[in-house]
């Protein structure tokens, strides 16, 4: 028996079905009945599992065997798949993969230069005041946080792949620093940046990025939230101006409770002035005052206005240092009077940082830890970090990535490369950060060369500026911060998560309330854990659906569906439910909608089985894949009766029915 077999084209932009039919097979060959499918196609028939003979060809695919054909594809070996890789990874288009400054410098033309200028000045005049603020979130000195501003912008230049990313310090990444510094000193934060680098490069050339896969949407909610919520709690003690240990959630509250008496008002009207100011800049650059075509062909009063909505756009963009800048003037002039109204930052270490490798043992008083109590106190922040950095940094590509593709594997490679490079001028752990890439993206970058320009001017600011840092208010800080991490906040997202699948809200919640009680690692890691649960707890229970019907001989028989793949956690399961529900009638499987299935899965088809026959019970399946198929084949089940066409089950069920008289008889 041969079965012809006949594409289908699902679109009118495909072509016509005896077009695609022609593709399949070699018209020309003189093997019986014209039939002799192209080596390529044989993965396509495979899938149909049409009969011909006495087995499918999706049988003749799964076992390797094609007797109708005179010829069958070489089988791939392990050298020639090495070889193959080998060829792959030292072609030209992986090294412009790797290295995506080759690809785009011979097109760099001097308007995207002039581009990059700008927008290289303008995110460095909004990461100079982020930088020193983040470094106190981190427990660090100022100097610490535009240690971390520079190297990472030109080592990017060379590896990154989005031009609108602008790699430095982060909120996120300042603060999970702090929780896991234990006021140990700044040494510990330099070998975090070290060793996550090392993480993050290890993650890109293995290719493990599909672990961010595993932080789900409400998990990241939850923690985002959290750590935003962290962060400004963690300001507000500088906006009263005061000054007590402990930085944590609880801590910070509670020690605010035991010293508000010791509230400074200057500091608390400067710091709520601040962050009023800055929320009000933000919304400046939104105001529309006429267009932006500059044209001969416009009025010059609409060129007066599209002049003043760039002067307005510039403004809001560099609200922080402005505001820094007014405070540092103001607490400067006071200064002069001999008055101290404010808490300010103090002395700045000048000049640049040395080059020299990351500290791999630290003396704290009196005690000198190794390299192995320096990464044992450390903990799971050495991975925990390099997962989050990598997901900021992703999701800041995705949305500015105007629909391209993202090379996440060249993310983790260049963001572990910045970060291992950075580590060699004492920086704290770096990540792209979504407040800055959005400056660089609304500046007009037009490649990753616009760090090179941000890295530049971070480092005048720490050879010639230093000394004028002493006199910027801490209050002033914390407001550029608690200004920049509400908008973090994601509580609004609870909402439609619970419209969309209520038990969602749960890892979301999860996260959310042990980031706040506990540590953000910790916090993170129960509410994957919890989201795991959930995905274990659908695979361990599989919808099996069982209906009754006839067939055409007049067979009564019973139709079981499964809705998913079969795994371990679900074999016991299945097992029960196809025994409860089968009755005494013949039973059907169908198994189109399986997908995958494992040696405990098999192993619970095989006692299916046996069951069966042990109670003179049929027991068929029914539109099986090859590769499942030969999983339950594996453990050599009494006998499989399997089938992938109606005729072939109508047969089955015949024969089922004239055994069952018979053993009756």
């Amino acid at each position: 028996m041969v079965c012809l077999v006949t594409g289908y084209a699902s679109s009118r932009s495909y072509p016509p079905r005896h077009h695609i039919n022609r593709w399949i097979f070699n018209a020309e060959s003189k093997t019986p009945h014209h039939l002799c499918p192209k080596p390529e196609y044989l993965p396509i028939l495979g899938t149909l599992g049409r009969r011909v003979g006495e087995c499918s060809v999706a049988e003749h695919v799964g076992n390797g065997t094609y007797p109708h054909y005179p010829s069958t594809p070489k089988k791939s070996t392990w050298k020639r798949d090495a070889v193959r890789r080998l060829k792959a990874c030292c072609s030209k288009k992986t090294l412009l993969r790797r290295i995506p400054i080759l690809a785009w410098l011979p097109h760099y033309t001097f308007r995207s230069g002039l581009a990059d200028i700008i927008a290289g000045i303008t995110v460095g005049l909004t990461v100079i005041p982020q930088a020193i603020a983040y470094a106190g979130v981190a427990g660090l000195p100022p100097q610490y946080g535009l240690y971390s501003s520079f190297m990472a912008c030109f080592v990017y230049t060379v590896f990154g792949s989005v031009k609108d990313s602008a790699i430095g310090p982060t909120a996120i990444a300042a603060i999970l620093t702090r929780e896991n510094l234990h006021g140990l000193g700044p040494e510990f934060a330099v070998l975090l940046a070290f060793l996550s680098g090392c993480v993050e490069l290890i993650m890109g050339i293995l290719q493990l990025g599909f672990l961010i896969d595993f932080i789900s949407g409400p998990v990241s909610v939850g923690f985002t939230s959290a750590a935003a919520i962290i962060i400004a709690t963690t300001q507000v003690k500088d906006i009263l101006g005061l000054s007590f240990p402990g930085g944590k959630f609880l801590q910070v509250w509670t020690g605010m409770y035991e010293h508000i008496g010791e509230t400074r008002l200057w500091d608390t009207v400067l710091g709520v002035s601040c962050i009023a100011v800055l929320l009000i800049l933000r919304k400046v650059k939104d105001i529309k005052i006429g267009t932006k075509d500059v044209s001969e062909s416009v009025s010059k009063a609409s060129r007066m206005k599209s002049a003043l909505s760039q002067a307005l756009w510039f403004l809001s963009t560099t609200r922080n240092i402005l505001v820094v800048l007014v405070c540092a003037a103001l607490a400067y002039y006071f200064d002069t009077q001999n008055q101290r109204p404010f808490v300010l930052t103090g002395e700045v270490k000048a000049g640049l940082p040395q080059i020299s490798p990351p500290p791999f043992s630290a003396t704290v008083g009196n005690h000198t830890y190794s390299f192995t109590e320096m990464a044992s106190t450390l903990g799971s922040a050495i991975f925990v970090v390099p997962l989050l950095s990598i997901l900021e940094n992703i999701a800041l590509a995705k949305v500015f990535s105007e629909g391209k593709y993202v090379d996440a594997t060249q993310e983790m490679v260049a963001l572990g490369v910045c970060n291992i490079a950075s580590s060699l001028v004492e920086s704290m752990p770096v990540s792209g950060a979504l407040s800055r890439g959005a400056v660089n993206h609304a500046s007009g970058v037009a490649s990753p060369a616009g760090g090179l320009y941000t890295g530049a001017l971070v480092l005048l600011a720490l050879q010639y500026f230093t000394p004028y840092f002493y006199y910027i208010p801490k209050a002033s800080l914390a407001a550029v911060i608690i200004a920049a991490v509400v908008f973090m906040m994601e509580l609004h997202v609870f909402k439609p998560i619970w419209r969309t699948k209520k038990v969602d809200i749960i890892p979301a919640v999860v996260t959310f309330g042990a980031c706040l009680v506990t540590r953000l690692e910790l916090g993170i890691v129960l509410g994957i854990a919890v989201n795991l649960l959930f995905l274990l707890y659908a695979s361990a229970r599989p919808a099996v659906r069982v209906t009754t019907a006839v067939s055409e001989g007049g067979v009564r028989y019973a139709v079981a569906t499964i809705d998913r793949a079969l795994a371990f956690p679900a074999a016991e399961f299945v097992r029960r439910a196809l025994r409860k529900a089968a009755g005494d009638a013949p039973l059907v499987l169908d198994a189109h909608h399986v997908q995958a299935a494992d040696f405990t899965a098999a192993k619970g088809i095989k006692s299916l089985i046996e069951d069966f026959h042990a109670r003179g019970q049929t027991i068929i399946f029914y539109n099986v894949k090859p590769s499942i198929a030969e999983v339950f084949r594996g453990v050599k089940p009494r006998e499989f009766v399997h089938c992938s066409c109606r005729a072939e089950l109508e047969r089955l069920l015949l024969e089922a029915q004239r055994r069952a008289k018979g053993a009756a008889w």
